[in-house]
C-alpha cells in the first residue's frame, strides 16, 4: 500500500513513524493524483506520479527549500519522496487554506518582492527540473539573454516543432530567438531566485491569512518572468501588484517583456495541451516581432 511507503518514508524524518488515522483524496491538480495523509503526527500533502517520475519530485522538494532559504514567503515544508508498488511520490507539510483578503494580497506582493531579493552569481540553477510536466533545463549559464534564448523560449519551439506546431509560429519563434537582444538594451536583470510557474492556481493563503506559494519550477532568472506570469490565467489583485512595486519597482521595459516571459508558458501549454495555444503563442511572437520590426 502507498501509504504504508509514506509512513516508513516520514518515520526516517520524523524519528517515528506516525500513525494513520484518515486518508482523503485532494482534487485540483491536472498533472499528479494527490491526497491528504492524517496522522497522530499532523497532517501530510502527499501527492503522487508514476514511479519513473521521481526526480521531478526530487526537484519539486529541493525548489520548496531553495524558496524556503529566501526566509520571505511561506513554502510547504517538504518530508519526503520515494517510489512504491510502481508510483513516486512526494510527502510535504500539508497547510489548510482560508479566503485571502485585501491586506493578504499586499503581504503576497511584499514578501515576493522580498523573495526575489535572494539572488545567485548565475542564471538558472544546479539541477533540471519540471515545469508541469514537460522537462525545464538549468544549466548555469552568466549571461540571461543567452539563458533564455537557449533553455527557454529555444527549448520549448524545439518541442512545439516536434508536437506538430504551425510552421509559421516556429519560423517567427525563431526570428524572435535571434532577436532577443533588442528586449535588453538597457535592463540587465540580476539572478533572483524565481518560483517559475507563479500563477493564481500555485498560490494560496493559509487559514489564519498568511500567504503561500508552492508547485515551483525553480531557478534563478530575471524577477520579471514570475511577475508576468502571475498575470497569465486571471491574475493576481491590483493590490499585489502595488505592493510587489513599491517594494521593488519594476523597469518601465516589463511592459513588453511581460509578453516574452508569458510566450514561454504558453508554448509550454501548447506541448502539454495542444489545442489553442498554438494560436495564442504565434500572436504572441507577432506582437513582439512588431514590437522590434523585425
Amino acid at each position: 500500500m502507498l501509504a504504508n511507503a509514506v509512513l516508513d518514508a516520514l518515520a526516517e524524518v520524523l524519528g517515528h513513524r506516525p500513525e494513520l488515522l484518515q486518508q482523503q483524496h485532494v482534487g485540483g491538480g491536472c498533472i499528479n493524483e494527490a491526497q491528504r495523509l492524517i496522522t497522530d503526527a499532523g497532517d501530510f500533502f502527499v501527492k503522487t506520479n508514476e514511479a519513473g517520475l521521481l526526480p521531478m519530485f526530487e526537484a519539486e522538494a529541493e525548489g520548496l527549500q531553495e524558496m524556503a532559504a529566501a526566509e520571505a514567503i511561506r513554502v510547504p515544508t517538504p518530508y519526503a519522496t520515494g517510489t512504491a508498488v510502481g508510483w513516486a511520490f512526494i510527502a510535504m507539510e500539508y497547510l489548510p487554506t482560508g479566503p485571502g483578503s485585501g491586506a493578504g494580497h499586499e503581504r503576497m506582493g511584499r514578501e515576493l518582492a522580498a523573495m526575489h531579493r535572494h539572488t545567485a552569481e548565475r542564471f538558472g540553477w544546479h539541477r533540471d527540473n519540471t515545469i508541469g510536466s514537460t522537462p525545464q533545463p538549468n544549466a548555469w549559464h552568466h549571461d540571461w539573454v543567452a539563458f533564455w534564448r537557449e533553455r527557454r523560449l529555444g527549448h520549448q519551439l524545439d518541442l512545439a516543432a516536434r508536437h506538430g506546431a504551425p510552421k509559421g509560429l516556429i519560423d517567427k519563434g525563431r526570428r524572435l530567438q535571434a532577436a532577443l537582444d533588442a528586449f535588453f538594451t538597457d535592463y540587465t536583470p540580476v539572478p533572483s531566485v524565481l518560483h517559475g510557474d507563479l500563477w493564481s492556481g500555485n498560490a494560496a493563503f493559509t487559514a489564519d491569512g498568511e500567504p503561500v506559494i508552492f508547485d515551483p519550477a525553480v531557478y534563478y532568472g530575471d524577477r520579471e518572468a514570475d511577475v508576468a506570469m502571475t498575470e497569465l490565467f486571471g491574475g493576481f489583485p491590483a493590490r499585489f501588484y502595488d505592493a510587489y512595486r513599491e517594494a521593488w519597482p519594476l523597469d518601465p521595459g516589463y511592459r513588453t517583456r511581460r509578453t516574452l516571459y508569458n510566450l514561454y508558458h504558453i508554448l509550454n501549454h501548447f506541448n502539454l495541451f495542444g489545442g489553442g495555444y498554438a494560436g495564442q503563442a504565434q500572436r504572441m511572437t507577432e506582437q513582439l516581432l512588431a514590437e522590434l520590426k523585425v
